[in-house]
Formats: structure tokens, C-alpha cells, sequence
């Protein structure tokens, strides 16, 4: 099989100061791409003074392997900072050909307990970071008539996860802008796909034991990362799973459902049929909310 390669191809890569960002920025490095190494240096909960170190020294390796790399500090929370991230990649390099959205923190807490604050800043470092620095890169992208955009998701975005409110909202709501921007990218060839992915990380390590995590190494999931990044891959719109080996595609499903006549739409109704409403032995994944929509009209209009 052919080598999959970036040459000519530039990078941002957010939060790749450690963690999968770096394992992510390495890859790609390693494989042709020039690559923005983005980190804000800033503690996991977002909170304490940022440093230069964490990027630097990614940025170090990089060139350390032959590669090219700059680095770049600013936070995706703001469309300012976001700008200087993207404008890095055009000064430095002059173009701009994939954004990985990776940057995020973590503030866990209940429900009950969770603060504005808490809440807030987690949807701005994920949710609206993801979209600034898109934002910031779309035009770029829209020049070349070409882009890849991987978003990050997760299991708790997916699934939803005890004490992680904040975040799960803001990684389901990453899903959402991917499949929009999938929709409104197609005919500049910008693909936009979402990885769930499973690694260690400063986010992980404290909530898995060290067995289990040295078999989530986050060298398992750039692959898939820098595969849709890649020219080759003509997917998007999609969500993966990924860890530790575990490649596995996931679909948001909608099930075959019922069909009451106007005049038989009762509570009573509901509740008779509730088993056949929630059947998915013939469910289907509606590739947009048109198709979504589609599908239910077809039923409503007895098709």
C-alpha cells in the first residue's frame, strides 16, 4: 500500500502540547506535513497562568526528526485568539490545509454543584473553540477549494456521563457543527469528520487505573486522525470511536417508528404503543435533518 503523506500540506493542531494534540502534530509532522503546534499551556481545568514550555518543546521534537513546525500560544476560547492561530499558520508556512479541533479542559462536577463559571468556560474552550478557530481557517480552506477539519468528541458527548454536564453538552454539541459544516464545505472539497476517542491524557489519568491505560496510548488514535485528514479520505460528516486499537464508526439512528392517524394521536395511544415506538430492529441514520425530516413526512403522508 501507497504511503499516506502530507507534503505541501499545512497543519494547526490545538492543544498539542502533550496528549493526543502532540501525538496528533508528530504524525502528521512526520509524514510531510509543516504544522502550527497550538497550546495555551494552562492547567487542565483551564484555570492558572499559560506558558510557552508545553508547545516549545513539541514544536523541538518536530524539528528535532527533520520535521517543520512553529508554535503558537494563544486560547481557542475567543475569535481573537483563534485568528492569531490561523494567521500563525499563513505567515509562517503561507497556506492552511487541515485544523485538528483538540484543545479542551475538563471541570467535573454534579449537576447540583456545577457553577455558571464551570459550565461557561467548558463550552467555550470546546464548543466555541472548535468553532473560532474553524471559523478563522473556513476562509482559508474555501480559497484553496480544499480542507479537512477533525472535531473531537466523546463517550460522554455521545452517551452522557455522570458529573460531566458541561462537558458532555459541549461534545455533542461539537457533532452538530461538524455535520453542518460537512454540509456547507462539500462543494470546496472540506470534509469534516469527529473522532470519540479513548487515550491517556491529563484528562484520564486521574479516573483510570495505569494498567488500563497503558493500552489507550494516544499514538493509537492519531492514525485515524491523520487518515481523515488525509486527501485521500473522501468521508465526512461521520463520527468514529477510537482507542487503544478499536476502530468502530457511530451513527446517530432513528427507528422505523409508528404512524397514528390525526384523530387517534392521544396519550392513551402513546402509551399502547410504546414498545413499537422504541423498536430499532429497522432502524436507519438519516445522513442530514432533511433526510431526518423526510423520513417522517413519508410516514405522516401515509408514502
Amino acid at each position: 500500500m501507497t504511503e499516506i503523506r502530507f507534503d505541501n500540506r499545512v497543519a494547526i493542531v490545538t492543544g498539542a502540547g502533550g496528549g493526543l494534540g502532540r501525538s496528533h502534530a508528530l504524525l502528521l509532522a512526520s509524514r510531510g506535513a509543516k504544522v502550527v503546534v497550538n497550546d495555551l499551556g494552562g492547567s487542565v481545568d483551564g484555570s492558572g497562568g499559560a506558558s510557552h514550555r508545553a508547545a516549545d518543546v513539541v514544536v523541538e521534537e518536530i524539528k528535532a526528526a527533520g520535521g517543520q513546525a512553529v508554535a503558537n500560544y494563544d486560547g481557542v476560547d475567543t475569535a481573537e485568539g483563534a485568528a492569531k492561530i490561523v494567521a500563525t499558520a499563513k505567515e509562517a508556512f503561507g497556506k492552511l490545509d487541515i485544523v485538528i479541533n483538540n484543545a479542551g479542559i475538563l471541570r467535573d462536577v454534579s449537576f447540583m454543584k456545577m457553577t455558571e463559571e464551570d459550565w461557561d468556560k467548558v463550552l467555550r474552550v470546546h464548543l466555541s473553540g472548535s468553532m473560532f478557530v474553524t471559523k478563522a481557517a473556513w476562509p482559508l480552506l474555501r480559497e484553496n477549494g480544499y480542507g479537512r477539519v477533525v472535531f473531537t468528541t466523546s463517550a460522554a458527548g455521545l452517551y452522557g456521563n455522570f458529573g460531566q454536564a458541561n462537558y458532555s453538552s459541549a461534545k455533542l454539541g461539537t457533532v452538530g457543527l461538524a455535520k453542518t459544516l460537512a454540509a456547507e464545505g462539500a462543494k470546496y472539497d472540506i470534509k469534516c469528520n469527529v473522532i470519540a476517542p479513548i487515550a491517556k491524557s491529563r484528562m484520564t489519568e486521574t479516573i483510570m487505573p495505569p494498567n488500563v491505560l497503558d493500552k489507550l496510548l494516544p499514538e493509537y488514535v492519531s492514525p485515524l486522525v491523520a487518515y481523515l485528514a488525509s486527501q485521500g479520505c473522501a468521508d465526512s460528516a461521520q463520527i468514529y470511536a477510537v482507542g487503544g486499537g478499536y476502530f468502530a464508526r457511530v451513527a446517530i439512528m432513528e427507528g422505523a417508528g409508528i404512524n397514528l392517524p390525526a384523530d387517534k394521536v392521544s396519550i392513551e395511544a402513546i402509551a399502547e404503543q410504546w414498545a413499537a415506538i422504541n423498536d430499532m430492529s429497522k432502524a436507519g441514520s438519516p445522513n442530514n435533518a432533511m433526510e431526518a425530516a423526510a423520513l417522517a413526512m413519508k410516514a405522516v403522508m401515509g408514502g
